[in-house]
């Protein structure tokens, strides 16, 4: 029989926060920028919950200009960051009353951690979760699995008893891989269709039945 749930891993974007336009604004800017002209939408999506690094890799093999690009990204991301970005509807409530029944929350993402903060801080969510595992923080990233499995130590955590909530592929292949159970937020820019190869145990269609991992065995 399987353990009940009672760590609660997310993805930031895409998951928690709304950020998704915010990102694909951002991302425009700098391949206009530095290529004079922006691929197509699918493109950016392929790329999206892994580190910028890897990303601009796709379209450059310079390390100066890979590093020149993803300042231009932060310049112009953080500068319209706080008026773009929104948590989704019903993910407060979820995440604190998975915090007040005593669960164990961590946040897995491949963004910077300076930038999860300030995403938490003006969502309001900061100060719910136990452990964040960032883009600094490890070696290697998502779709890999030493970020869950990180996060999974940090907090001593059994991996039966743990879940992985994120939108993209790469989270659900990370958390498979670092095998704890995973869920798809359909609420995400990714289509089902990316999803289904990676079988996600849970199928979760708005953030609200996030509290029905709860009682999953």
């Amino acid at each position: 029989m399987k353990a009940s749930l009672h760590t609660f891993l997310f993805d930031l974007d895409g998951t928690l926060i709304d950020s998704v336009e915010l990102i694909l604004s951002t991302f425009r800017h700098t391949m206009l920028t530095h290529r004079g002209e922006a691929p197509h939408r699918d493109v950016w999506l392929k790329g999206l919950g892994t580190p910028l690094w890897d990303q601009f890799r796709e379209f450059c093999q310079d390390q100066d200009e890979i590093d020149a690009m993803i300042a231009t990204y932060r310049e112009y991301n953080y500068a319209h960051h706080d008026d773009m970005v929104r948590r989704y509807p019903g993910v407060l409530e979820a995440v604190t009353h998975l915090k007040t029944a005593g669960r164990q929350l961590g946040i897995v993402t491949s963004k910077m951690r300076s930038g999860t903060l300030r995403g938490l801080g003006v969502c309001g969510l900061d100060g719910l979760f136990d452990v964040l595992v960032g883009a600094d923080d490890c070696e290697r990233h998502k779709p890999d699995p030493l970020p869950v499995l990180k996060a999974v130590e940090l907090l001593g955590a059994d991996p039966a008893a743990t879940v992985f909530i994120g939108d993209s592929p790469h989270d659900l292949a990370s958390g498979r891989a670092a095998g704890v159970r995973t869920a798809a937020a359909l609420w995400g820019p990714f289509p089902r269709e990316w999803l289904e190869p990676h079988a996600p145990d849970y199928w979760l269609f708005k953030p609200g039945e996030i509290l029905k991992l709860e009682s999953e065995k």
